[in-house]
């Protein structure tokens, strides 16, 4: 992995209060949350949430009870599962737990839809009048948000989907549909269908911190609606850095067709 240092635009509001003038529409006396800036999750897990339907997790635990990123298993016994997705699920598992990595979103350097994309290091929220754009370093990705906007009657299928969003009070809610079924939802081997929905939910609980929680609805793989949860600490100053998967490859053994180093 390559990284050379490379300015993005930085917009960052350190200020006490945590609302700025409305980005809605025009002559709305309504305030919104301010979210820009860089914000980078610690754990590239889920945090489960108290109760209900939730975070699919890794069965491979470290001594200190936080899962074990080099070991990955997911919980096949998840009732959240249909029975051929937990078979796959476990199949995956078997594979992690004996230190054998296939190939993911991640070490094949495809695009990673959300919420894969979620656990790949810092991301960038930069809010305007109409729209949001989300830019992740992992493979410089970059999502576009539009705002108060609807789904066109017909989409074509992508590895992000067609995202519209509006403000909550204090929260960015995002809907999302119109995905690919090429990515997983984690390195644990969740997958899903082109009838994917998710809603994600940005709040910013204070100055450094953001909480999104995003609840997943396939009914082509899962039983029932679900919901993960991440969060995000802010990076005051920080810089998105350009990432090149291509030069100076540190994961090469994980390639399909990768034979060995020279």
């Amino acid at each position: 992995m390559d990284l050379q240092r490379r300015n993005f635009p930085l917009v960052l509001t350190l200020a006490a209060a945590f609302v700025t003038p409305t980005f809605g529409q025009s002559g709305s006396a309504e305030s919104i949350p301010d979210f820009s800036g860089i914000w980078i999750h610690a754990n590239p897990g889920f945090e489960p949430l108290a109760s209900g339907p939730t975070a699919l997790v890794n069965r491979a635990r470290r001594p200190n009870g936080t899962g074990d990123i080099l070991r990955l298993a997911g919980d096949y016994n998840n009732p959240i599962l249909k029975p051929e997705v937990a078979e796959a699920v476990k199949k995956h598992g078997e594979l992690g737990m004996a230190g054998i990595g296939d190939p993911n979103p991640r070490n094949q350097f495809w695009p990673e839809g959300p919420p894969f994309v979620f656990t790949n290091g810092p991301a960038q929220l930069v809010q305007q009048k109409d729209k949001v754009t989300i830019l992740y370093v992992y493979a410089n990705q970059v999502r576009q948000v539009r705002m108060n906007q609807q789904h066109p009657a017909r989409v074509t299928p992508s590895w992000y989907g067609d995202s519209v969003g509006h403000y909550e009070g204090d929260t960015l809610v995002v809907d999302t549909i119109g995905f690919n079924d090429k990515f997983w939802f984690d390195f644990r081997g969740h997958p899903h269908t082109e009838k994917l929905h998710t809603v994600e939910r940005y709040t910013r609980k204070d100055l450094g911190t953001i909480v999104v929680e995003t609840t997943i609805d396939d009914p082509g793989v899962y039983t029932k609606p679900f919901t993960i949860s991440f969060t995000g600490r802010l990076r005051p100053g920080e810089e998105l850095m350009e990432y090149i998967c291509q030069e100076n490859q540190q994961d090469a053994k994980h390639l399909v067709g990768f034979t060995g180093l020279n």
